[in-house]
């Protein structure tokens, strides 16, 4: 929310107590030590209030910023993930665009929430690389047409594909077995094997009809600051 629809909202609240007869601007202005003019000309719109200023007619009237964020608002962008009370936990479906920049979820993100048993997303070990303890672990994404072909048969066009962004380094998983991975790519991902050549990074697809890509990194970041999680699991609705 912008600081002009703060402010906004501040003198709607003010007007409120006064027409409840709660508060006057002379008394508004007493409190907060401005001239008597200065609380007109703002309760009036023909001027705003800083910063400085803003904080302290809150302070006096007793109000928080969150009480001029409207509540929709607040709970579109808040980031909280259901608890689960069973034996199965709540997991976050969204975009691959959220799911490569961003480490908490907003719930005005949130396709959909799947559940997977807690004792299988136990025994997923991480291999983090870098600071991702504060990125929310586990997310689905969906694979489109391209995605799932390229790596047919192992992935599949609309397969729900679970991510384990705590999983950002290139070490195999399991001994001798190529991790999946979905990799941060314009803007959103795309789901390969990969490899480390030098200061690029080379995706290979699982379907040999699809092309090998060679993405450059920047000189500043590493191959984990691609690596946005280990695909863990892919399921198929029906």
């Amino acid at each position: 929310m912008k600081f002009k629809a703060l402010q906004e909202n501040l003198r709607n609240k003010l007007w409120e107590r006064i027409e409840a007869g709660e508060l006057t601007g002379l008394r508004l202005a007493e409190q907060t030590g401005f001239k008597q003019a200065h609380i007109s000309n703002f309760l009036n719109r023909k001027r705003g209030l800083s910063l400085e200023g803003m904080d302290k007619v809150l302070n006096v009237q007793h109000l928080s910023v969150l009480d001029l964020i409207d509540p929709h608002e607040v709970n579109k962008r808040a980031s909280i993930l259901p608890p689960a009370d069973d034996e199965f936990d709540n997991v976050l479906a969204v975009d691959g665009s959220i799911a490569a920049a961003q480490p908490l979820v907003m719930s005005m993100n949130v396709k959909e929430i799947l559940k997977f048993k807690k004792g299988f997303l136990r025994k997923l070990r991480p291999e983090m690389e870098g600071n991702r303890e504060k990125w929310e672990r586990f997310l689905i994404i969906k694979a489109d047409a391209r995605e799932g072909m390229s790596m047919y048969p192992r992935l599949m066009p609309g397969a729900n594909v679970l991510i384990d962004r705590h999983y950002n380094s290139l070490k195999p998983f399991r001994k001798g077995e190529s991790n999946m991975y979905a990799i941060a790519k314009d803007g959103t991902c795309t789901i390969k094997y990969v490899e480390l050549a030098g200061n690029h990074l080379v995706l290979r697809p699982h379907n040999q009809s699809y092309p090998v890509e060679v993405m450059q990194m920047d000189d500043d970041k590493s191959a984990a600051d691609y690596l946005i999680g280990r695909v863990c699991y892919v399921g198929m609705e029906t």
